[in-house]
């Protein structure tokens, strides 16, 4: 286990996996990634539950071309039957032998980064998810493709929250498009290949995660927020402060995640997020100040010419799907998330802005 994750977290993604675990037993997954925010977590559960609660250990392929990685990702840690392999999934990717699963969690995210990499951001959405549907194809394994909340755009208001039936709003044209539209394509690869190969896809469309081992220098606001909060510094809250969003805390989106690998229904897409509360970037300054029993200043900015425009003013998940379906429901309240996640932050951020 790295500092960079909370050993309680993933002891508690195990335990809430219960039985589920066991699907994975004697089986092989390939996971994209491996060394982003994400992959992170996954590593070290799949790590975790080789420690004798499977029946038989999984075997886990985990690969990622360090783009983004970080100091986060940069220090491979040593777990039981995890291999990792430094690869750019939009090359071909050789594999002899059995493969059950592929976990295709390999992007650029981070709105700082994808605007820094447009080019590869599109390349990894599209020509990494195409390479990867293909050795799944081959292999006759479950796939399952990490989009974004980000498809649905800046939504009309009266398809917020928004259901995975919703088509967005999204621009061809503009600062996000590599990322978004990149993103739009992904899922459709994953239908086509499901409509017309039989490939057993799934799509997972996250709302906003956070937990301990978010880069400080992602530059999401999160992380934004902590770092400046350990420097002292006051908070920026970009545009007017009034977008809104609903934060998922880690464990109850890998809990999520999980479920759609082993559980979803073939050619379908999931929202997986936290509804609840719904609130504006103000109403988070004082949620933060609320759980820390400290006071945070903040300052309203404009966006800094480094942040893509074009900024959804709401986003929130309609979650009834994956809660039906999958038996999702999360746990974790904002309040709880953050004071974990701020606790963490002040003994591994840096406060240097």
């Amino acid at each position: 286990m790295t500092e960079f994750l909370l050993k309680s977290d993933i002891a508690e993604i195990v335990e809430r996996m219960g039985d589920d675990a066991q699907k994975f037993a004697g089986k092989t997954v390939l996971l994209t990634g491996g060394r982003g925010f994400l992959g992170r977590y996954f590593m070290e559960v799949f790590g975790a539950l080789n420690h004798g609660l499977l029946k038989d250990p999984v075997k886990l392929i985990a690969l990622d071309n360090m783009i983004t990685a970080g100091k986060e990702g940069a220090i491979i840690p040593d777990l039981p039957n995890v291999t990792f392999v430094n690869h750019d999934v939009t090359k071909d990717f050789e594999w002899e032998g059995d493969l059950d699963y592929i976990i295709h969690a390999a992007g650029i995210a981070s709105p700082y980064y994808y605007r820094a990499y447009p080019l590869e951001t599109l390349e990894v959405a599209i020509t990494g998810t195409r390479k990867m549907l293909e050795l799944a194809e081959a292999q006759d394994a479950r796939f399952t493709f990490f989009s974004s909340s980000e498809i649905y755009g800046d939504p009309d208001p009266k398809h917020v929250p928004m259901a995975e039936s919703y088509r967005g709003n999204v621009s061809c044209q503009g600062p996000r498009a590599c990322y978004d539209e990149s993103k739009r394509v992904g899922e459709t690869l994953c239908y086509i290949f499901h409509n017309t190969h039989g490939t057993h896809t799934n799509t997972i469309r996250p709302f906003n995660v956070f937990g301990p081992g978010m880069q400080e220098t992602d530059y999401r606001v999160l992380p934004n927020f902590a770092s400046r909060i350990k420097g002292g510094l006051p908070l920026h809250v970009y545009g007017t402060g009034n977008q809104t969003r609903t934060f998922c805390y880690i464990t109850d989106a890998i809990i999520g995640f999980l479920s759609v690998i082993i559980k979803g229904v073939a050619g379908e897409a999931y929202n997986i997020g936290n509804p609840d509360p719904e609130i504006s970037m103000v109403e988070l300054v004082q949620t933060i100040e609320k759980v820390s029993a400290q006071k945070v200043e903040y300052d309203v900015v404009e966006y800094p010419d480094s942040y893509p425009a074009d900024e959804p003013n709401r986003r929130a998940p309609d979650i009834r799907k994956a809660r039906v379906q999958l038996g999702f429901n999360p746990t974790v309240g904002i309040d709880e998330g953050l004071e974990r996640f701020l606790d963490w932050s002040d003994t591994t951020y840096t406060g240097i802005q």
